[in-house]
């Protein structure tokens, strides 16, 4: 079986930075939610893993660490029909809303 995009077990790489750094607000948020769903018995670390594989190659490529876990913790949900797309889409307006709100307010 190929290797498929994600699968870089094996081949070189350059050095794994060990230098702690610190997570943005949002990171923290989703590990958080994570664990929230998985004490819930909702969602389980293998399915994150397995929402990650699935993420295309250009997209994987693009996305940040906590990216693909938040992709894939959507994508989860929406295939369990925890949360549906139309809620979804008004949860994003909303949070797009806050955000340009906050950003407005500091700029004056």
């Amino acid at each position: 079986m190929p290797r498929r995009h994600h699968d870089m077990g094996g081949l070189p790489a350059g050095p794994v930075g060990t230098d702690e750094h610190a997570h943005a607000p949002w990171e923290k948020k989703v590990d958080a939610i994570l664990r929230l769903l998985s004490g819930k018995g909702i969602m389980t670390v293998d399915e994150l893993r397995r929402g990650i594989e699935e993420i295309g190659p250009d997209a994987y490529d693009r996305l940040s660490y906590y990216e693909r876990w938040i992709t894939s913790i959507t994508n989860n949900l929406l295939e369990k029909r925890v949360i549906g797309v139309s809620e979804l889409g008004e949860a994003m307006q909303e949070a797009q809303s806050r955000h340009a709100q906050a950003a407005g307010s500091q700029t004056q």
